[in-house]
């Protein structure tokens, strides 16, 4: 299983090698004797002032090219990784700080047409302070020009996986690094949109970091240099074979006795010793490679959400863990969702949640259309959805997550339109007349079946 977090050193986060080149970036991932690159675009003129006539910035590139020995701040080709084909970027920083110029966006552009001329995967490794000076506007329209390639590199249906080696701001981080399906850091590396030069006098240098980052969910992993192959390895095999759909709902791990009455099977389903999500996902996959954070500043640890590999092929999940589902849970599973869809992916939701979190935070970040994103997102995927009730169905923060007509459940789980002590609240009942709401509201599994609202209970182990 593939779920990092940040690794520190005595002192802080571990710095990487802030000044590795790309070849030297390539050689670390690529499957040795694979790497090919691709050959630069037609047209690339001998060097000069640029465009802005910039006096001296045609020597400067000279010089970056006799120190570096490339043409540009960028290398692109195509390699292996572990067996898997993939178009390879990697910026070199020691040319003019890993800007990107209009010759950069000719290249990038480049790589793109190719991954999807050869329905390949694309894989950043990004180094850039951001936007070259001396081509000013020219420079800055550059992202533009990335930003629609990625687009259409999504919209073909294919994978795209930034690394954010150190440093990683400006436009690439905002086009290239958080614009990726997938986003892992190596530790220690400045991270952010604002480089170091340009940040307030009083800037707290601790939130340009990957571990700063990670801690928003703007980055799924933050990676030691040594694990960042085989998680790059594992993120490419998760977007690029696709499991045939709908995948079997998971088998039971607790106790498979069907529930004498409503009130039961809530006390089990809350039974601190029940099997929880990451038990299930642990017995489901061989490996699994986390999507965290909902990428607006937000992270819900009671919402697991990533690929799995079963049987070598993936499966998209997105799993409660038994707590209150914030806004950024229900965004990060929209998030999930909505990629395994473009990639053709099945998915497979594990519910189990007493119910969407409901404080004024909750409510502050935007609790009703975050549930709201997620219904949709759910009910237009293009891909197939299975749902298993794991533990506890609360209300409508977790039927948000539950696939419309391919529903299972397991003996030690309950669904319901609310919680029976608050039902019985609204209802104005006497605390004593909780248990016989809890029957009235007919929440055992069986009653679900019954009611056609799943299509079995989940009684075989594992």
């Amino acid at each position: 299983m593939s779920d990092h977090t940040p690794a520190s050193g005595p002192g802080g986060p571990t710095r990487p090698d802030t000044r590795k080149g790309a070849r030297a970036a390539l050689a670390e991932v690529a499957d040795p004797g694979t790497f090919a690159e691709l050959p630069a675009p037609a047209g690339e003129l001998p060097y000069d002032d640029g465009p802005l006539r910039w006096q001296g910035y045609g020597a400067s590139r000279a010089r970056a090219e006799e120190r570096t020995g490339e043409r540009e701040s960028v290398v692109c080709g195509t390699a292996e990784v572990d067996g898997t084909p993939a178009v390879l970027i990697a910026f070199e920083f020691g040319y003019l700080g890993g800007s990107l110029g209009e010759r950069t966006g000719d290249r990038l552009e480049a790589a793109h047409r190719h991954a999807r001329a050869h329905r390949l995967p694309l894989v950043s490794l990004i180094a850039t302070g951001g936007s070259r000076m001396q081509e000013g506007m020219v420079a800055l329209g550059q992202l533009q020009r990335v930003a629609r390639q990625s687009t259409l590199t999504a919209a073909a249906g294919l994978g795209q996986i930034a690394v954010l080696r150190d440093p990683t701001t400006g436009g690439g981080w905002a086009t290239l690094g958080a614009g990726a399906d997938m986003t892992v850091a190596l530790t220690g590396a400045q991270v952010g949109f604002a480089g170091s030069r340009v940040r307030p006098a009083d800037a707290d240098p601790a939130a340009y970091t990957a571990e700063a980052q990670y801690a928003a969910g703007a980055v799924d992993a933050v990676l030691r240099p040594d694990e960042l192959r085989a998680d790059l390895a594992l993120r490419l095999k998760a977007l690029t074979r696709p499991a045939a759909g709908p995948v079997p709902p998971p088998g039971a791990l607790g106790d498979a006795a069907p529930a004498e009455s409503g009130w039961e099977a809530v006390l089990r389903a809350r039974a601190p010793e029940r099997p929880r999500a990451a038990a299930y996902l642990d017995a489901y996959f061989e490996e699994r490679a986390p999507v965290r954070g909902d990428r607006c500043g937000g992270v819900d640890d009671g919402m697991l959400c990533g690929f799995g590999l079963r049987g070598g092929r993936a499966v998209a999940f997105a799993a409660q863990c038994g707590t209150a589902t914030t806004p950024a849970g229900y965004r990060t599973a929209a998030r999930l969702v909505r990629l395994a869809g473009r990639l053709g992916t099945p998915v497979l939701t594990l519910v189990d949640t007493p119910g969407a979190a409901n404080g004024p935070e909750a409510e502050r970040a935007g609790a009703g259309a975050a549930i709201a994103d997620l219904f949709a997102a759910v009910a237009a995927a293009p891909v197939p959805v299975t749902t298993l009730v794991v533990g506890e169905g609360g209300s409508g923060g977790a039927l948000a997550l539950a696939a419309p007509d391919n529903t299972w459940a397991t003996a030690d789980s309950y669904f319901s339109v609310i919680a029976p002590e608050l039902a019985a609240a609204i209802l104005k009942r006497p605390a004593e007349e909780t248990r016989a709401t809890a029957d009235q509201l007919r929440l055992r599994p069986a009653d679900l079946l019954e009611l056609g609202l799943v299509r079995g209970v989940v009684t075989e182990r594992q």
